[in-house]
């Protein structure tokens, strides 16, 4: 077993081009996540609920996997990751998007914002409100990544809908890399298609311009696509990824 310390940053991010995501860049340059190698050849990045894996495909890696989602960034990978895990690892297919900064439009994402019943607010993720996301099921992963209330309060940066004070959807960085957040939307399934996500999707994207930060959004399912897409995303390409059922 190796660490980051034995393989160059520059050869990581070559090993990981095709997967230019914040998450990814996020455990390269030693914010959040992890990296693993082995034999100074193969590499895992593990984040959150994912782990991708580069580089030589070896058993070694996938059997350290603890994450239930497994990206392979080759072929390879994919039938390393079958021939270890079996029937445990299911198939399935994510969505890659890409904007420019520029290229998004910030009075349709204000109007999205406003779109919403009058019952309904957009308040900024505070400490409070990041105690409260951490104990629903619903909203677990908005902030998993962060250690504690303070280090989200330092280096996070998200938005909920509220009724009547209580938290009922929200946006905010799964992950968080120079330059760049990754996007995670949730929504209780209660309050789904009112027009919620979209509007705190809409609220994070604008605050990530205004800080000058790309708010990356990789789509975990087809609806979430149609969400980014919404908002003013274009899908760049689909990929392969794995679902493990963890014993």
């Amino acid at each position: 077993e190796r660490g980051i310390a034995d393989m160059d940053r520059r050869k990581l991010e070559a090993l990981f081009i095709n997967y230019d995501m914040p998450m990814v860049h996020a455990c390269i340059q030693g914010d959040m996540g992890r990296i693993e190698t082995w034999k100074e050849k193969s590499v895992m990045a593990s984040i959150g609920d994912f782990c991708f894996l580069a580089g030589y495909p070896v058993p070694e890696l996938v059997e350290r996997a603890k994450a239930p989602i497994l990206v392979p960034c080759d072929k390879r990978w994919g039938e390393q990751i079958e021939a270890v895990l079996g029937k445990r690892a299911v198939f399935f297919t994510r969505y890659a998007t890409r904007r420019t900064p520029e290229r998004f439009d910030r009075h349709k994402l204000y109007a999205f914002t406003r779109a919403m019943p009058k019952d309904f607010a957009i308040m900024p993720i505070d400490k409070e409100i990041y105690f409260i996301l951490k104990e629903r099921e619903w909203s677990q992963d908005l902030c998993g990544c962060f250690t504690s209330g303070e280090d989200f309060q330092e280096r996070g940066l998200g938005f909920v809908v509220t009724q009547g004070g209580v938290p009922v959807a929200g946006a905010a960085s799964y992950a968080v890399c120079e330059g760049a957040v990754e996007i995670e939307i949730d929504t209780r399934p209660d309050f789904r298609r009112p027009g919620l996500a979209a509007a705190c999707g809409a609220k994070l994207i604008l605050e990530c311009l205004e800080r000058e930060l790309y708010p990356g959004w990789d789509a975990h399912d087809r609806r979430s696509l149609a969400l980014a897409q919404k908002l003013g995303y274009q899908l760049e390409r689909s990929y392969s990824a794995y679902w493990v059922e963890r014993k």
